[in-house]
């Protein structure tokens, strides 16, 4: 006699049963999904303001240049900030190989310094490694060589909050102090044309707040 409310409670599990089944397949679905699209397109490119961008690479350029303490005779040239190209990740990369992105780019600002000697040359680096490491910048390049009939100086740091890039170069066929600032690929606004930038000119200033 108590066959029947065993069944019946067998029976009243199932609608259970089948709903929380029916809602880990959803579950699952919605994670292939998810993981599907990521594999497919990559991790997404952050947000990027062109003109905040750029103004933190002349920032930055001014902290260097700053840095370098160098007399006042050794006076550095403008430089301009330009974009540079990006490329698709994930397996849509497979589908546009060699093929950049019109709505991501990476940024860099490049300027020199000529007519520097070696010793000053030597000094003004050492004095912006300095500040660099101080300010927790990681070396990823160690540029210094020499050979029996050239000369070169030269580092490169990266900022690990972000991926900003701080380089810096020299070599005794030039006698120039050669800076890049570089900022990372980031998704620009739609609407963003580099030519006739506004915001991409820079000049050296003669007092800098710093890095």
């Amino acid at each position: 006699m108590f066959k029947t409310p065993v069944r019946r409670a067998r029976a009243s599990g199932r609608p259970v049963l089948y709903a929380v089944t029916g809602l880990v397949m959803v579950a699952l679905s919605v994670a292939a999904v998810v993981a599907g699209n990521f594999v497919w397109n990559g991790a997404p490119y952050p947000s990027a303001d062109p003109d905040a961008v750029a103004q933190r690479l002349k920032d930055r350029s001014d902290g260097v240049y700053d840095g370098f303490a160098l007399p006042e005779k050794y006076a550095a040239d403008s430089g301009r900030v330009d974009t540079g190209a990006c490329y698709y990740r994930g397996l849509r990369s497979i589908a546009h190989i060699d093929e950049a992105r019109s709505d991501v780019r990476s940024f860099r600002l490049d300027w020199s310094v000529p007519d520097v000697p070696e010793a000053t040359a030597r000094d003004a680096q050492r004095r912006v490694r300095h500040r660099l490491v101080q300010q927790g910048w990681k070396l990823t390049h160690e540029g210094d060589r020499a050979g029996t009939t050239f000369r070169q100086l030269g580092f490169r740091f990266e900022n690990p909050e972000g991926g900003d890039q701080v380089g810096v170069q020299w070599n005794d066929s030039t006698t120039t102090l050669f800076i890049s600032v570089y900022a990372p690929c980031g998704q620009v606004p739609d609407g963003f044309v580099e030519y006739g930038w506004s915001g991409a000119d820079w000049q050296p200033k003669e007092q800098a707040a710093g890095l």
